[in-house]
């Protein structure tokens, strides 16, 4: 009869479906156990409701074993509660009705691990069983593609669309990955407004539960284009600690609230610093600082998430903490935020629309202040949407 550790070395040969590291890597194997029967007990604690991705294991798993003469086992599996199944009725516009969810990562000034935020979350989204995506809309700074280990990779072209590159079990699309690296971008309003619906539109993305779209710093142009192009179900807004980082982040927080997009969440990075040598926690910047500010704007704190060596090297070596060191304190924090933020898009996903703030004249936007004090009267306002105080969009 194999002992445990012959078993547990098969098992690291069972990979974790959608990616390419083993059940055993991700630390998804708790327990081995072999009894005087000969009977081998396995429990597993996975991160997907999915019932296909556990089905597959049990496949996997009583393949590997059974070449060892393992036949007789008792897999427990462990998963989180599958999502309740709610339909998604939208309004207005929506260019890429194929992508179930749109969250738009958001802050209101630039600096604070926006683009890191994005990726570990959808990568933990994807290691809960959801079909995710990254969009990189942040023009001016790109960074998702080094960050994913796609960076200097070249686009594949089908038809006239450009294909996502997949990475850790995401699809992902960036205009740095579309432009020669290093050139700078220097655009005026118009040219990124009718970049960030290409990247929408002339993208082959696939049907996916949840892109998550890493827009560029502030309130501007990218941020109105892109609600009025596609139904975002929610918006999360990454800050730090320091109440100059928070004051930034009310006016992003309000742009959501103006544009009718649900806050998902606030995540509040760099918060508190984790030796590598000692693993003490210390609050170098402050921390739970956003609690007040979530409250103000009725929404949660998805994460407190540290400064951690791990997240720097893994974000400039394309190794996302997440996925490469999922046993770190960073990793696990993300997971939690992941969970949290699934179950706000499941709740909302039938509410996401975007009828209200869609242009009320000719290329002015309803939600804008020259919209607003446009040509129309105050009655033509109201009719369209309007509430008359200067926003145009209630």
């Amino acid at each position: 009869m194999a002992n445990i550790a012959d078993i547990k070395a098969e098992l690291s040969k069972v990979i974790y479906p959608g990616f390419q590291k083993s059940i055993v890597d991700f630390g998804f194997v708790k327990d081995i156990q072999v009894d005087a029967d000969d009977a081998c007990t396995i429990l597993l604690d996975i991160t997907s409701s999915a019932e296909d991705v556990s089905s597959k294991l049990e496949e996997d798993i009583s393949k590997v074993l059974s070449a060892i003469g393992v036949t007789n086992v008792n897999l427990k599996i462990s998963k989180p509660e599958a999502p309740k199944q709610q339909s998604n009725s939208t309004s207005g516009s929506n260019i890429a009705p194929q992508i179930k969810n749109f969250v738009m990562v958001s802050s209101g000034k630039g600096g604070v691990g926006k683009s890191t935020t994005t990726v570990n979350l959808a990568i933990a989204a994807a290691m809960q069983g959801k079909k995710v995506g990254i969009l990189d809309a942040d023009i001016y700074g790109p960074n998702i593609p080094r960050m994913m280990g796609v960076n200097g990779l070249e686009v594949e072209v089908v038809g006239n669309k450009a294909k996502p590159f997949n990475a850790f079990g995401v699809a992902v699309m960036s205009m740095g990955s579309l432009m020669e690296e290093g050139q700078s971008l220097i655009w005026r309003g118009a040219m990124i407004m009718k970049a960030i619906q290409q990247l929408l539109r002339d993208i082959l993305w696939e049907d996916l539960d949840i892109l998550f779209i890493d827009m560029p710093p502030g309130t501007g142009d990218a941020q109105l284009t892109l609600a009025q192009s596609v139904p975002v179900t929610c918006g999360i807004n990454v800050t730090t600690p320091q109440h100059v980082a928070l004051d930034d982040s009310r006016r992003s927080l309000d742009m959501f609230q103006k544009l009718h997009i649900p806050i998902g969440g606030i995540v509040e990075n760099m918060s508190g610093f984790i030796c590598p040598s000692c693993n003490t926690e210390s609050d170098i910047f402050g921390q739970g600082t956003c609690e007040d500010l979530a409250d103000q704007y009725n929404t949660q704190v998805l994460g407190l998430l540290p400064i951690e060596p791990a997240i720097r090297e893994g974000g400039d070596a394309g190794k996302p903490v997440v996925y490469f060191n999922p046993e770190s304190e960073s990793a696990k924090r993300y997971m939690i935020a992941a969970e949290k933020l699934i179950s706000f898009v499941d709740e909302n996903e039938d509410k996401a629309e975007n009828a209200s703030i869609q242009p009320t004249t000719n290329g002015v936007s309803a939600c804008s202040t020259s919209g607003a004090a446009a040509s129309q009267t105050q009655t033509q306002q109201q009719s369209s949407g309007g509430c008359g105080t200067g926003c145009g969009c209630h």
